[in-house]
């Protein structure tokens, strides 16, 4: 039987009704000397609501931007999706800009590097302005922090250093350790370098080989995920992460399913993702 228009009409505006959106906003930063543009996913009802919601900082890869997690991820119809299904509790979600394709000439990284200290703009800065313009619950219990590749290395970076500011981390093919940084044809060093020596400063095997005892305990409090594909080539360095978690007696889920280092891969990831989270917020 062919639905009616009147019923396909009524259908349609249910969807949007229960639709979140996504806002294009921005934060001129002191620390960076620079405008950052970021993303925020508000679920729906939000304008309707006066309420404060849990927040989740949703990390980009290298060579894109704030933008990815949207047009190519779709994170605006899965946190739809499985906020509708009851897995995951309405949140706002903030995918802030670290980086751009011309990875040579502009800064990429979410870590402090000689010019660009960006983890000092995300805690000092971003989470701040963003968390108190947006109506988000700004504690521990209600706040996560998820990425993938370079921004899955990024989560992990951050829950490592600042376990006092969230309740799980889940990083989909992460970017943990680095080699020595890319030089340019002449021997000049590029933003690339830069980029490439931080993610080896804050190596996060080697974060963990030097952890001590009041240090695992911090980490104890923070829920973690891991995931990767079986064909991505940055498995080998998150199955170590995860054999040094379990060696420390912290406690973390892995998951190895078929896929590479592709977007295929993180949407998938996305729709557990954003289910994990909510299970490790403070009820």
């Amino acid at each position: 039987m062919k639905k009616s228009f009147l019923t396909i009409v009524l259908t349609l505006c249910a969807t949007m009704a229960s639709a979140g959106r996504i806002v294009v906003d921005s934060i001129h930063s002191t620390i960076l000397s620079a405008t950052v543009k970021y993303n925020v996913y508000l679920p729906s009802g939000y304008e309707r609501s006066q309420a404060q919601y849990p927040v989740i900082y949703l990390l980009h890869g290298l060579t894109d931007t704030y933008t990815a997690w949207d047009q190519k991820g779709g994170v605006g119809a899965i946190a739809d999706e499985v906020i509708e299904s009851g897995e995951a509790v309405p949140a706002v979600i903030i995918m802030p800009n670290a980086g751009d394709p011309d990875v040579n000439n502009v800064w990429n990284g979410y870590f402090n590097m000689p010019g660009w200290s960006y983890e000092d703009f995300f805690f000092n800065e971003l989470m701040l302005t963003a968390e108190s313009k947006y109506r988000c619950i700004s504690d521990k219990g209600h706040r996560a922090v998820m990425g993938l590749s370079m921004g899955g290395g990024g989560s992990i970076g951050y829950s490592q250093r600042h376990p006092d500011k969230f309740s799980s981390c889940y990083a989909m093919s992460p970017w943990l350790n680095s080699g020595s940084g890319r030089e340019g044809p002449n021997g000049e060093k590029t933003k690339m370098f830069y980029t490439m020596e931080a993610v080896h400063e804050h190596s996060a095997l080697t974060f963990m080989d030097n952890a001590d005892d009041a240090v695992k305990e911090q980490l104890r409090t923070v829920a973690w995920f891991l995931d990767c594909g079986d064909d991505d080539g940055l498995l080998g360095d998150t199955f170590e992460y995860y054999k040094r978690l379990r060696f420390a007696r912290i406690k973390a889920e892995f998951r190895v399913r078929n896929g590479g280092h592709t977007w295929e891969y993180w949407r998938a990831a996305l729709r557990t993702s954003l289910p994990f989270a909510s299970r490790n917020f403070t009820k």
